[in-house]
């Protein structure tokens, strides 16, 4: 089972807006982290730790599939992840043998997962307005649902 293009478009705009959010004064982690924590926050405010770890757990069961490098991360009993910045390349320019650009791809995976838990679970109204709480500045008005409409 692959992860469905829409999701993994958008974690991978979630994932590029923190990437060039976390060029300012902040800590270095991980665009991934960044977006997984900002999810954890929302989520975690609105139905809980226990629910948020729940969903986390299975969307990291998931993505664990597409993405074997995922197979050191763990989902904490608080919901946080543990080892995911040992596999993540530091740097955005990695490529592999094609040219492609690696650096992320499991993060982009993982997130992807858990928006399309959050999606199915709260529904496409409570799941876009939870990221454009916690993503205002970016322009997720041009993400249209499924249904035709701008969600």
């Amino acid at each position: 089972m692959t992860t469905p293009p829409k999701m993994r478009d958008l974690a991978h705009r979630l994932l590029a807006y923190e990437a060039v959010a976390g060029k300012t004064s902040e800590p270095a982690e991980s665009a991934t982290l960044r977006v997984y924590e900002k999810l954890r926050q929302g989520l975690g405010e609105f139905a809980g730790v226990a629910a948020f770890e729940s969903l986390a757990f299975r969307a990291l069961t998931q993505a664990k599939s597409e993405a074997p490098d995922l197979w050191a991360v763990q989902v904490a009993a608080d919901g946080s992840l543990r080892g995911l910045g040992e596999f993540e390349p530091k740097s955005n320019i990695e490529k592999n043998e094609t040219g492609e650009d690696r650096a992320g791809e499991g993060g982009i995976i993982l997130i992807a997962r858990l928006l399309g838990l959050l999606l199915l679970f709260l529904g496409e109204g409570l799941t876009m307005s939870l990221l454009r709480v916690k993503w205002p500045e970016t322009a997720l008005d041009d993400c249209n649902s499924e249904y035709g409409r701008k969600a």
